[in-house]
């Protein structure tokens, strides 16, 4: 039986700060030993070399560290995934997941939120691209699932991940090896192993079959609709976590999810929300969201055709501002405008994640 689950969304307010954590713990509202998970952005460039990944990474373990009782390695491995990159209005924030003792909630048969983890074995610098990646992200969604109490994938809303890109010095360690990597230069990394990874996750939901190497980052009618893949110079496995529905264990959350057809579909934002269990009307507003959404996550991909719903635009010809950066304002803008809030979870580098040109989107909410 899954552990209840309690979340909380809390601002940055400065990018080595973990000061919202802290007061989550003083006021009892969850215990130190009991976060399982932290999902968050920072407002670095989003890029190979963002730091703000790692200082926020650091500030919040060091949190968990001095408030709670568990050791340094214990901490250490606790799912951290940092998205970096807060273009547009999009505001610096973490949605922190805790576990909470079986009797301080009533278990209830209709589902509520379930959080699993799990790391996958050591993705070595040629992996990247490659369908050993895949293998080794599906093996980790599986047991991820299975840490959370979830049988059937169909209760699976979100899988965020964090996995290696290319660097200049993993690339030459691939090459002392004898080893080639699928691509000879950091740029693009990001992209790739996103990608790989958010196909690993849709093999090991069910969502395809094994794909061939010659479709990785090709096919795009092959994607994941509940995936969303990040990718950083901090560790070099995938940090995998899984968050869906289960029955049986009470909690107040719910998490549903869709996707977004295009950069500016509100609509597939809503049926996320409604998704996981709010009654809206046919036309919403942020109002009649009340307080009962917590968050909702997002990946985006500037569309390969250089048009979105008839209109040409130029992202992808830019040489002065990286279509990433620009996609991610965008969307960004639009989830701000259905939640009301610009504290929204939107990450860019959406290959095989959701349709070509849009994204998945999850959605918690109070239920």
């Amino acid at each position: 039986m899954p552990a209840p689950i309690e979340v909380r969304k809390i601002p940055l307010h400065n990018v080595s700060d973990a000061s919202e954590l802290a007061r989550l713990v003083d006021d009892g509202v969850m215990a130190a030993d009991r976060v399982v998970a932290v999902i968050g952005k920072t407002e670095g460039n989003g890029g190979v070399n963002d730091y703000t990944r790692i200082i926020a990474d650091r500030a919040f373990r060091e949190v968990l560290l001095e408030l709670g009782t568990r050791s340094k390695e214990e901490v250490g491995e606790i799912p951290i995934v940092w998205s970096g990159g807060t273009d547009g209005v999009i505001s610096p924030h973490a949605t922190v997941f805790a576990t909470l003792p079986e009797d301080a909630v009533e278990p209830t048969d209709e589902p509520r939120l379930t959080v699993g983890h799990a790391m996958s074995d050591v993705v070595l610098p040629e992996d990247i691209g490659r369908l050993a990646m895949v293998e080794k992200v599906a093996a980790g969604v599986r047991r991820a699932m299975q840490q959370a109490g979830i049988t059937d994938p169909a209760d699976v809303h979100y899988v965020q991940t964090k996995t290696p890109l290319l660097t200049i010095e993993t690339i030459r360690d691939a090459k002392s090896r004898g080893r080639d990597t699928y691509y000879d230069e950091p740029h693009g990394s990001m992209d790739l192993s996103n990608g790989t990874t958010a196909l690993g996750v849709a093999v090991g939901l069910g969502e395809i079959e094994m794909p061939r190497q010659e479709q990785v980052m090709r096919d795009l009618s092959l994607y994941s609709a509940v995936a969303s893949c990040s990718s950083g110079v901090e560790l070099d496995r995938a940090q995998i976590v899984v968050v869906g529905n289960a029955r049986g264990h009470g909690g107040a959350y719910r998490i549903g999810h869709s996707v977004m057809r295009d950069a500016l579909d509100q609509d597939g934002i809503w049926a996320a929300i409604r998704d996981a269990g709010l009654d809206l009307p046919e036309r919403p507003h942020p109002s009649d969201l009340g307080d009962r959404l917590l968050n909702v996550f997002l990946k985006c991909e500037a569309d390969p055709t250089g048009y979105v719903r008839g209109r040409r635009n130029a992202m992808l010809d830019d040489s002065d501002v990286s279509w990433h950066r620009q996609i991610k304002a965008t969307v960004g803008g639009v989830a701000a405008s259905v939640t009301g809030d610009p504290a929204v979870f939107v990450s860019v580098a959406a290959v095989h994640q959701g349709p070509s040109g849009g994204g998945p989107v999850a959605a918690i909410v109070r239920a």
